[in-house]
């Protein structure tokens, strides 16, 4: 076996059969991706930096292999993780900021800490939009100043990248790791899952802990995996899922978490679907991109999935403001700086600004005028104007529901990152986005949009897809 090859599009399961059966272990496989990432990141700047523990953690991972067995789907699974989650390790977390580029969290997040326990291999941490692109409205999708801008790979330098969590997303689709984890306030699994042919998985807000993660929003943020294949996605996100006592959403969420979202890996659920068309997120598509839309709902049909066409959302219309995430961001980005240890440089937002300003020339190529904009509300969030944004965010759960429930649908279907991405982000309701085809713009996914807690519903859909459509397949791109 040349691993070198066999390890591009390699899935978990053909990972883990392979470790059973002794033909590779965990320490092999963090070795070849640690090769690809050293020959071709640095055309493509997705990964900030690597565990340096990551073999020896496999190595660990391996012998308990032998005398016990494995863990589970992800046992000595080489994972990357965004730079904005906690991992109390030698690898720094910063959100691409170079404030933070030299602090080590004093404890893992609670995603961190479940992919350990789970016997996933911690690689390294990736690139992202600099504080999930809530630092400037001009900075380009994928930049911080730390890691540089993160290229698409299926055309570097000329496609779009998507953001915010760009490092993440491209790491897999260029074979960096097995699986990613990302996060998302609006679009930012979705985004980049969708431009760089991959899965990508926004939960239901409460089923994945945001402790330890660098916030913009407790009412939308989450964290979501991304991944080449429905399947694998899966995988992770059953070990991302669980309780925690410091996240109050995820206590509310108990009853209706899953222990195994690859149980619901059911191509044949398509034929028993109901499919949900909202033309209105339509109207503003080109002709190459509606195409991909009629495409997939084409297929859908004559797999014998019933497809709804149109149907309106009571919500259409809504003016959407962002008053959530500015007024949220500074009280929830205090506190998290706040809690930091005494020798990082900056624990405030207004630090962080003054930091930017001290290092303009390296800190501040596209400017910081939306951590300006958030650092003059209070911080306490007792403004009027956040309770009205809250109570607006309110419709798109009204419009998602009222749609499903009155044409009895299981989903609606949007393309990538156009309209529904938002709309679930703001209901906080889960959201996966799955390959779809192929245009000179770059890839483009299909995504669709379920009710709370409707994972298991959305991954048989997506299943479904993938299996009948199969339109991923690996970039093609030279070493620097």
């Amino acid at each position: 076996m040349y691993l070198s090859d066999w390890i591009v599009e390699s899935d978990i399961e053909s990972m883990q059969r392979a470790m059973e059966k002794g033909e590779v272990c965990s320490v092999d496989l963090v070795e070849a991706y640690l090769q690809r990432i050293h020959k071709f990141d640095p055309l493509l700047h997705s990964v900030l930096e690597m565990n340096p523990d990551a073999a020896q953690i496999a190595r660990f991972l391996d012998e308990e292999r032998k005398e016990k067995g494995k863990r589970g789907l992800l046992h000595g699974i080489p994972i990357l993780l965004k730079d904005n989650i906690d991992t109390k390790d030698a690898m720094h977390t910063s959100a691409g900021s170079l404030a933070l580029a030299g602090t080590v969290a004093r404890e893992d997040s609670a995603v961190a800490a479940r992919l350990r326990e789970a016997g996933a291999v911690l690689l390294g941490k990736t690139n992202m939009t600099e504080w999930a692109n809530y630092m400037s409205g001009s900075m380009w999708a994928g930049y911080s100043a730390r890691g540089g801008l993160t290229l698409n790979p299926y055309g570097p330098g000329e496609l779009f990248v998507g953001g915010s969590s760009s490092g993440s997303a491209v790491a897999v689709a260029a074979n960096f790791a097995a699986a990613a984890v990302g996060t998302e306030t609006s679009g930012s699994i979705i985004s980049p899952s969708s431009q760089n042919n991959l899965v990508g998985i926004k939960p239901t807000i409460g089923l994945v802990s945001r402790t330890g993660i660098i916030p913009i929003t407790r009412s939308q943020d989450t964290a979501g995996p991304i991944a080449r294949t429905v399947a694998d996605a899966a995988a992770l996100l059953g070990a991302l899922v669980g309780t925690d006592p410091k996240d109050e959403a995820t206590l509310l969420a108990t009853n209706r978490m899953k222990q195994d979202y690859t149980a619901y890996l059911d191509k044949s659920f398509l034929k028993r679907s109901r499919i949900g068309i909202p033309r209105y997120y339509y109207r503003n598509l080109d002709e190459a991109r509606l195409s991909i839309v009629e495409q997939a709902i084409s297929a859908l049909r004559d797999h014998g999935a019933t497809i709804v066409d149109p149907v309106s959302l009571s919500c259409e219309q809504t003016k959407w403001e962002w008053n959530v995430l500015r007024y949220e961001f500074k009280k929830y980005v205090n506190d998290y700086l706040g809690s930091l240890s005494e020798d990082a440089p900056v624990h405030s937002l207004a630090e962080v600004i003054d930091f930017n300003n001290k290092y303009a020339e390296a800190a501040l190529k596209y400017g910081q005028n939306l951590l300006i904009w958030a650092e003059q509300t209070s911080g306490t969030l007792t403004e009027e104007e956040y309770f009205a944004s809250l109570k607006l965010n309110e419709s798109a759960r009204r419009g998602i529901d009222q749609a499903l429930e009155q044409h009895e649908l299981d989903a609606l279907l949007f393309l990538g990152n156009e309209g529904g991405a938002d709309l679930a982000a703001r209901a906080g309701y889960p959201s996966i986005t799955v390959p779809g085809g192929y245009i000179t713009k770059g890839p483009q996914g299909i995504t669709f949009v379920g009710t709370a807690f409707s994972e298991p519903t959305l991954i048989k859909l997506a299943y479904g897809f993938e299996q009948l459509t199969k339109h991923r397949y690996a970039p093609r791109f030279k070493a620097r």
